[in-house]
């Protein structure tokens, strides 16, 4: 059952999230210690002013426990949403403390930030249910335009997008990787 995530579900959202976004992770948390990034990025997801927030995952709950996890947020917000992670106490003196972050929505679109299936449950749909549930998200919110990212070797999640009807927009850079920006009218 796809459902909004809670903040109790943090345990079984985090790995789900920090496979779906790598190295993006340690840029957000501004530090390349992967203990210290979870632990960061766990109390992010935890409040409500930042874009990996739990208001901002839908969840696919199975009686086992979670299948999958989309996050997504409205472009319109997108910079307020970077603003905890930008100005967050003792990112200044990290060793990614330089390091920008993107802002990959752009205004006037609703975000697909981030998609993970557990790998238990691959195969069975539950992304393309995910991805139909955050479409009528971004309609019911009043978006026409739909986007996201994905990375070029990404062959199995660019293709799914096409079958999608996602057409490619255009290259971000983000954490020193190259993305297609990807879009679909709603």
């Amino acid at each position: 059952m796809i459902e909004p995530a809670g903040k109790e579900d943090v345990q079984e959202v985090m790995p789900l999230l920090l496979a779906a976004i790598g190295h993006i992770a340690y840029t957000l948390a501004g530090t390349d210690d992967s203990r210290e990034a979870v632990r960061i990025l766990s109390n992010f997801y935890a409040r409500e002013d930042n874009r990996i927030s739990y208001k901002h995952v839908l969840v696919d709950r199975r009686e086992d426990g979670i299948a999958g996890m989309l996050l997504s947020y409205a472009g319109d917000g997108a910079v307020a949403l970077d603003l905890p992670f930008v100005n967050r106490e003792g990112r200044r003196s990290g060793a990614r403390a330089n390091e920008t972050i993107a802002v990959e929505a752009k205004e006037g679109e609703y975000y697909l930030d981030s998609i993970a299936v557990d790998e238990r449950y691959q195969g069975q749909g539950i992304a393309k249910a995910l991805i139909s549930a955050f479409e009528r998200k971004g309609l019911e919110q009043g978006y026409k335009r739909l986007s996201l990212i994905v990375e070029p070797d990404n062959a199995r999640a660019y293709a799914l997008y096409k079958k999608l009807n996602y057409i490619e927009d255009g290259s971000i850079q983000v954490s020193g990787s190259r993305y297609i920006r990807m879009v679909k009218h709603n």
